[in-house]
């Protein structure tokens, strides 16, 4: 009911009740008690208001909350919503945090819900990549965003859009991680998996509370090559094109895309300035890169390997999350053989152990990419686990 409702129907079965609350969980399990359904009566400036503030009517596409006021003078309402906008957005919780869209109940009336992930702090020191991949991943973002008001004063804009791609396990997320962390006081909106249909939501937060960064995850879900695409997927990638676009070029908003698949993207993406300006590909280390990987991922336990030569070369075209999850199994093994040291013989049994997993093991963990276009096992931003956490 309305509030010009409740004034006209009072007296014809409508009755005082309690005012309704919830409680909205916040990021580090904090939370916040919210009014959902109340009517204030109160004074602005000695002029009286009645507000009423309910949950709107999702058959009439009203999402969320709904904020009716009523007062002698026009000029009055209008001032006291002006100001709790402003007030909305100087204290708006979302606000420099990481938050994650999901998809909500559209039976209920909740078109997405919002979660506040766990997001881990990622050093440079933890990233192993080609030489020259990393800084120009820093220059199109940690600099630009260093930069920002010389650029602007410049004339130029400051959205701008990056697409990491590669196999699956080669480091963008954990890169796409590494940036978060770097990026303190930005707010940070994450879309993965169905999340990729609420990308206008997503946008319209970052406008609102930038500086910003839009994370997109596999992003090849959306935005194939139209012609390769039936009806849905393609009024999603029109969306994901104009949302782009109409974020406003002086808005301070990075977008980082992710796929393993950049062959099938439609080329629109990178038509404009501020959809894709930069592509970054992140390839399957090298031996070089794979004898360092083994030492970051097998830190804290006592290794002793004989000839790491033999083992960096039975890894070739690997991933970095199979070397993680190899390093995992053979401290695994060498506890059940009630060794305190991770010896050669426990690295060539869980290699034979991943290896007779085939060709799917193997795609899971990003290795023979070219096998499969997409295996994942767990969700990087909620914590799930899976061996995709270095993705």
């Amino acid at each position: 009911m309305s509030l010009s409702g409740l004034v006209h129907d009072y007296g014809f079965g409508v009755v005082e009740g309690p005012v309704r609350r919830t409680v909205i969980a916040l990021e580090r399990g904090r939370s916040l008690t919210c009014i959902t359904t109340g009517l204030l009566l109160i004074t602005d400036r000695e002029r009286p208001l009645a507000v009423l503030l309910a949950r709107g009517d999702r058959h009439f596409g009203g999402a969320g909350l709904r904020l009716d006021v009523m007062a002698p003078e026009q000029e009055a309402c209008e001032r006291f919503v002006s100001e709790i906008r402003a007030l909305m957005r100087e204290h708006n919780v979302f606000r420099g945090k990481v938050v994650a869209l999901k998809v909500g109940d559209e039976m209920m009336g909740r078109g997405m819900s919002v979660e506040f992930p766990a997001v881990e702090s990622v050093g440079q020191e933890q990233i192993v990549l080609p030489e020259g991949v990393l800084a120009s991943v820093e220059l199109h973002t940690l600099e630009f965003a260093q930069h920002a008001d010389t650029l602007r004063a410049a004339g130029h804009h400051l959205r701008r859009g990056l697409l990491l791609h590669g196999p699956p396990g080669t480091g963008k997320t954990l890169s796409t991680m590494y940036l978060i962390s770097r990026l303190e006081g930005r707010t940070v909106v994450i879309l993965t998996g169905a999340a990729l249909g609420l990308i206008g939501d997503a946008c319209a937060i970052a406008r609102e509370l930038a500086p910003a960064m839009v994370v997109l995850e596999d992003l090849d879900l959306v935005a194939q090559e139209r012609t390769t695409m039936g009806y849905g997927a393609t009024s999603l990638l029109f969306r994901l094109l104009n949302e782009m676009d109409g974020i406003g070029e002086d808005a301070d908003v990075i977008f980082v895309l992710t796929t393993n698949r950049a062959d099938l993207l439609e080329p629109a993406l990178a038509a404009r300035p501020g959809r894709i300006d930069q592509a970054v590909e992140f390839p399957l280390p090298d031996a070089d890169a794979r004898a360092r990987l083994l030492e970051l991922f097998a830190q804290g336990a006592d290794g002793d390997l004989a000839d790491r030569g033999a083992i960096v070369a039975r890894t070739d075209g690997v991933s970095p999350a199979f070397l993680r999850e190899l390093v995992r199994k053979a401290v695994l093994h060498a506890a059940r053989a009630g060794s305190a040291t991770v010896r050669d013989e426990h690295f060539r049994e869980a290699l034979d152990l991943l290896e007779r997993g085939g060709s799917t093991m193997r795609a899971m963990l990003g290795a023979d990419s070219g096998t499969a276009h997409r295996l994942q096992a767990g969700d990087d931003w909620a914590g799930g686990g899976g061996y995709a956490t270095y993705e």
